[in-house]
């Protein structure tokens, strides 16, 4: 019997294994976002087969709950029927292809093409019984508003590809952190004992109200599964979770209504319930998973590690920049402007939104609140390049206000 390994080592276990797929993930997102037409996804969003559409539109996206937020709402000002936007709130922040590659990588393809599976069709279900419900009510959506576009350029598949780590990398850390944690302190087998049913349960407590990053949270599921969970309790985790939180639940409410939010909810928490135990069923040896195997490091995954180590610090860097600005310009220079957004429902998104604007020109300093969402902006300032760095951060310039200095 081999001794475990010490919390440094199972982090760069982790980091190694969740490394080349996570950088992958990432670069096709960003190919998709080139390749696509500008306005594709919102022209296929409403009328006949909608629900389909969207699903299949949504399921390679990656975005997790945090993103999908403001994304299924600008495609719903953009014309999308209200069945399309459930589905696409359902299914794509379950899956991505970073937390496809990812799921594979630590789970098996099994696991991971499962899942897909089950996420298109507790997307398809969700989205046609919110259709049913619609039939004969007045569908009342917004006029379609102009959104600014990242350059469909190769620097602009590179900037699409950082803005989506950018918005993940607290959950990456935090991921890799509980993942070798577990791995570290739990012992093996010790969560057997809950049972298929009760451990299902306890993920869906855990899960629903709080925010879960489907591509950060795969090693924790990993985890568990190596300390004796069943593996249907881990896709009920990797389901329920990145579908789900408070802010999504108060955000669908507000945009489609108390009636949409209980199908919304009903369709997630049952289609993951009934994905578990049939997954349990279907493969009923625990898997081991893959991540968790002691095999030789090759070197492109010694690259990626590295690579992935390289960025996380990039952006932690940039977070603790921007915070010691903000302490230490108590008077700040030159023009100020609180600008309204719309569309932000977390701190990745606040952190996203804040260094756009940072790297917009002009901009000395910048303080971005969630509720209400605004941001505070000071230096020299053009409105219109402070709203097209908003709107490329996936987020809405309301007013603008002048501030005195």
């Amino acid at each position: 019997m081999h001794s475990p390994p010490s919390f440094l080592e199972a982090c760069w276990s982790v980091v190694i294994a969740l490394a080349p797929w996570l950088l992958l993930g990432a670069l096709v997102a960003g190919l998709l976002h080139v390749l696509l037409p500008p306005g594709f996804v919102n022209r296929q969003l409403s009328g006949r087969c909608s629900v389909l559409k969207a699903v299949l539109l949504g399921l390679p996206l990656p975005l997790c709950s945090c993103g999908v937020i403001p994304a299924a709402l600008g495609l719903r000002r953009d014309g999308a029927d209200r069945g399309a936007t459930v589905g696409f709130l359902i299914s794509t922040p379950q899956t991505g292809v970073d937390s496809i590659l990812v799921s594979a990588a630590f789970l098996g393809w099994p696991f991971a093409l499962f899942k897909v599976a089950a996420a298109a069709i507790t997307g398809l279900l969700g989205g046609g019984l919110t259709q049913r419900q619609a039939l004969g009510e007045v569908d009342e959506r917004q006029d379609p508003a102009a959104q600014y576009q990242t350059p469909r350029t190769l620097p602009g598949m590179a900037e699409h590809s950082m803005s989506i780590l950018r918005s993940i990398w607290h959950w990456i850390v935090l991921g890799v952190l509980i993942s070798a944690a577990i791995s570290c302190f739990v012992p093996s087998q010790s969560l057997s004992t809950l049972g298929s049913l009760g451990s299902m349960l306890a993920m869906l407590i855990i899960a629903v109200p709080l925010y879960v990053c489907a591509t950060g949270s795969v090693p924790i599921a990993a985890a568990l599964v190596a300390s004796g969970m069943p593996t249907g309790s881990a896709l009920v985790f990797l389901m329920a979770g990145p579908a789900t939180n408070l802010a999504t639940i108060g955000a669908v409410h507000k945009a489609l209504g108390g009636r949409t939010l209980t199908l919304y909810l009903g369709t997630i928490i049952s289609g993951s319930m009934a994905a578990g135990l049939l997954f349990d069923w279907l493969l009923p040896a625990t898997l081991t998973p893959l991540g968790q195997h002691h095999h030789t490091v090759h070197w492109w995954e010694l690259l990626s590690a590295l690579l992935m180590c390289g960025l996380l610090a990039r952006f932690a860097g940039e977070e603790l920049q921007s915070w010691r600005r903000r302490k230490l310009n108590n008077a700040q220079p030159g023009q100020s402007l609180r600008i309204s957004v719309e569309g932000m429902t977390c701190n990745g998104c606040r952190n996203r939104l804040e260094q756009a604007l940072l790297n917009t020109a002009g901009v000395s300093d910048v303080a971005v609140v969630l509720e209400p969402g605004s941001a505070q902006v000071w230096g020299s300032l053009d409105e219109t390049s402070l709203r097209k760095a908003i709107e490329s951060a996936g987020y809405r310039a309301l007013e603008m206000l002048s501030e005195p200095s």
